[in-house]
């Protein structure tokens, strides 16, 4: 039987990395309230309001040798359950009961989140070198209320 897909960890950061886990979250159009970006050229805004992750991703990583952690990467929502693959543009996903996004892309990385990797080796998680390791940004349809442990539902595409 598989696990339900599940938010694992809510993170963030008075900009910048690592964000760390809080308990609860309120989720509005720009992102987690509370959370600020330290490069808002680059980051943050309606269509980048939360960047998330796997952490299905993060242990393979682990597994690999490499330091990162829930938040290191700078993801603000860090979930189990779902295929990556399928965390794609134009994919919507419902967290909780009230929060429904839609992914607008893949997140670029930087050198401010090498200390998660071996080597500095921060191109370990980008879409364009290594398809499928990327953290994704989305857009918030319907915000609301979030903690660890709500569902994660990948909603059929229309």
């Amino acid at each position: 039987m598989t696990a339900p897909a599940t938010v694992t960890h809510i993170n963030i950061s008075n900009g910048g990395v690592p964000k760390l886990p809080i308990e609860r979250a309120v989720i509005g159009t720009l992102g987690v309230e509370g959370d600020r970006q330290a490069n808002t050229e680059h980051h943050g805004g309606p269509e980048r309001a939360l960047c998330l992750f796997s952490l299905e991703k993060i242990e393979a990583l682990q597994a690999e040798g490499h330091a990162i952690v829930p938040g290191g990467a700078g993801e603000n929502v860090t979930i189990t359950g779902v295929d990556w693959d399928d965390v794609a543009p134009g994919t919507q996903l419902r967290l909780g009961e009230s929060v429904l996004i839609e992914i607008t892309g893949y997140t670029a990385p930087c050198y401010k989140i090498e200390a998660n990797f071996s080597a500095g080796d921060f191109n370990r998680i980008n879409q364009k070198t290594n398809p499928g390791w990327s953290r994704a940004y989305a857009k918030v349809i319907e915000g609301g209320p979030l903690l660890p442990g709500d569902a994660v539902e990948l909603l059929p595409a229309t």
